[in-house]
């Protein structure tokens, strides 16, 4: 799994990222993270709304900093 988190570097985006971690040590699940914060990428991905994640190339979610527990369910699966 592939999970991308893509914004400004600003600090919503650097809790999304706190986050994430925090849901992968809950879990043990193997995942790579990338933290994405170039401009030109950001909008080379149509993304307007940050912070934004990306899990195995799907946005599931931009403009806001998702709960752990919603990470959670992104991490099995669902």
């Amino acid at each position: 799994m592939k999970i991308e988190i893509i914004g400004s570097g600003c600090p919503r985006c650097y809790e999304t990222e706190r986050r994430v971690k925090s849901a992968l040590a809950e879990t043990a699940a193997h995942v790579e993270l990338i933290h994405l914060t170039d401009p030109a990428e950001v909008a080379r991905r149509g993304l307007i709304l940050t912070p934004a994640v990306m899990v195995d190339g799907v946005i599931r979610l931009a403009g806001r900093v998702p709960s752990v527990d919603e990470i959670k369910i992104w991490l099995r699966g669902r």
